[in-house]
């Protein structure tokens, strides 16, 4: 392709452009779009886009491949804006964390002599912007995509080339059964983090229990941490799915409230079969998924440090095996 436009130069944008660069694709230009100044100052400094352009209007020009990796709320009005400058026989994608919502605009407001194919890297932290970008965050990612009912053969073979050469895993999954899906591995997770901290945070004893936080409250608080526009896109572009996994877990934890107070040893039952759930899930993840969830990569200040403090990277190797070793050990495969 001669020209792909990225329009949002955030965390998913920026780190797609130096995914996309360190796969070494030649004869493409890289065109980057941001309203924010310092995002675009900041992707051109890390090499995310060969330019940038101020307007997506004029980006679109001449484009191939555009892909949309703005908040969810912001796309119909992306989309509106291209519509009349989009190149006939163009593909347009995006990278919102839904997509029936995301699929409806697309529909209404892009011409019908174009492509739209959903996206969704199954990718991401807690830390928003383009400062975080990274040209590894798709390595070993599922790759969501969800093709338009008008999108052509082609469109869909490039947005599969898209997901592959970024390092990630294509993954075909119909729009509603996506939204349901991601509601509840991904978006209750949010709801439950970000719960805990209103709880903890607002108690009286804060200043005191904050002393005593440590790596549990830190992991399972994490994605509290969350960008806003993020979470803002998700609440309302997927209430149905969130509520339906919502009112499933407060059944849950009512049921745990009965156990702690009526019956111990019905409550260690529940602790025990979750643990049980949770191992085997590990054990029977595909050798990608394992990486992706085991191996925290060191930085390059950590492995210089490695040089004069042991090897951090093998420790968490040795780390990964001996977890794996004492789930087999439990869970012996038949």
């Amino acid at each position: 392709m001669d020209r792909i436009v990225i329009i949002g130069l955030g965390l998913i944008g920026g780190s797609l452009g130096m995914a996309l660069k360190a796969a070494g694709i030649k004869n493409t230009e890289l065109v980057g779009v941001d309203l924010e100044r310092d995002a675009v100052g900041a992707a051109k400094k890390k090499g995310a886009v060969d330019v940038t352009v101020r307007l997506a209007s004029e980006a679109v020009r001449g484009a191939q491949l555009i892909i949309v990796a703005t908040p969810i709320l912001a796309m119909p009005e992306v989309f509106k804006e291209i519509a009349p400058h989009l190149p006939e026989g163009c593909i347009v994608t995006d990278t919102g964390s839904t997509k029936q919502q995301v699929l409806r605009w697309a529909e209404e407001l892009l011409p019908s002599n174009v492509s739209f194919i959903g996206g969704h890297p199954m990718a991401g932290k807690e830390v928003p912007g383009i400062g975080g970008a990274s040209a590894s965050l798709f390595q070993r990612a599922t790759y969501c995509i969800t093709p338009s009912a008008s999108a052509s053969r082609v469109a869909v073979e490039v947005v599969v080339g898209l997901a592959t050469t970024v390092g990630a895993t294509p993954y075909f999954v119909a729009a509603d059964e996506h939204d349901m899906l991601v509601a509840g591995i991904s978006h209750l997770p949010l709801l439950m983090s970000s719960a805990l901290v209103t709880m903890i945070t607002q108690n009286p004893s804060w200043d005191e229990l904050s002393k005593l936080a440590s790596s549990g409250f830190h992991d399972v608080s994490r994605l509290a941490s969350s960008d806003i526009n993020l979470s803002r896109g998700i609440t309302l572009t997927n209430q149905a799915g969130m509520l339906h996994w919502l009112d499933s877990y407060l059944e849950v934890l009512r049921d745990y409230r009965r156990a702690l107070a009526e019956n111990a040893e019905a409550l260690l039952e529940k602790l025990s079969s979750a643990r049980d759930a949770r191992d085997q899930w590990l054990l029977h993840l595909s050798e990608p998924q394992r990486d992706r969830l085991f191996q925290d990569l060191p930085t390059a200040g950590e492995q210089m440090m490695e040089m004069f403090m042991g090897g951090r990277l093998a420790q968490l190797l040795r780390q990964q095996e001996d977890t794996l070793k004492e789930i087999e050990s439990k869970h012996p495969r038949r």
